[in-house]
């Protein structure tokens, strides 16, 4: 299976070098070449995107602005002439970080990054079989059931996820948080970080942006995902 790709630049030359090198790999397909943001936003609307090869510095709306503001994000790449950027790009979980000029190998082996990570997602949603009650994940060589409504938080660990329950044992599982994520029913269930996703049913107490759990454990809710989460709060407030 191809991984379809969107380039995005305000640069013509360097649109067309990136869109070149997607078409020069075999597991990549172009389905959109975008010299904006908003005409990146339309493609996304309207079709399946797998990943983004996207410059940082645009006219029209900042990329990693951008890439803010999308509530289901693909694999993201950024291309740029500016390494001041590299830092607040992995902060969005960027895959990898391209400086301009960079070569076919460059972008081949960030490409093949990409492929890795979208092959481990692919399989990882086949292994999971959920609904709005339960679903049921790979743990120690089995599948175990796990009740969405006894679940507190998950806490992500690298190449594995930790799902926090309300009077048992946390279980382990080999899942991306990206991939559980998109599985989980997001009336209940809300990214608050990058390591971590709550059970909004089981918010009970909230202190300058930390989700308070037993009474210890603290969650930050992180600066991408305040407004989401004030508006939960605001939804559900009462008071003076």
């Amino acid at each position: 299976m191809k991984i379809k790709c969107i380039a995005i630049d305000d640069e013509p030359l360097a649109l067309q070098q990136v869109a070149g090198y997607i078409r020069g790999l075999p597991f990549l397909e172009l389905v959109g070449e975008c010299s904006g943001a908003f005409e990146a936003l339309e493609i996304l609307e309207s079709q399946q995107v797998d990943l983004m090869f996207l410059d940082i510095n645009m006219p029209d709306l900042n990329g990693l602005e951008f890439v803010k503001s999308l509530t289901k994000k693909p694999l993201l790449i950024f291309t740029t002439a500016y390494s001041e950027y590299a830092l607040e790009g992995f902060k969005v979980d960027a895959l990898d970080y391209l400086l301009k000029p960079f070569s076919f190998a460059e972008f081949s082996k960030a490409a093949s990054k990409a492929r890795t990570q979208f092959e481990l997602l692919k399989n990882e949603s086949e292994k999971l079989e959920s609904n709005d009650d339960y679903l049921f994940i790979k743990s120690e060589y089995k599948l175990v059931r796990i009740n969405l409504n006894d679940v507190l938080y998950i806490e992500g660990m690298k190449e594995y996820v930790r799902i926090h329950l309300s009077g048992q044992k946390a279980v382990m599982t080999l899942l991306s948080m990206k991939s559980l994520e998109e599985k989980l029913p997001n009336k209940n269930f809300m990214r608050v970080h990058r390591s971590y996703i709550v059970n909004l049913k089981k918010v009970t107490t909230v202190e300058r942006f930390r989700i308070v759990f037993n009474d210890k454990v603290r969650i930050p809710v992180s600066e991408n995902y305040k407004e989401e989460f004030q508006n939960f709060l605001d939804k559900n407030f009462m008071g003076n």
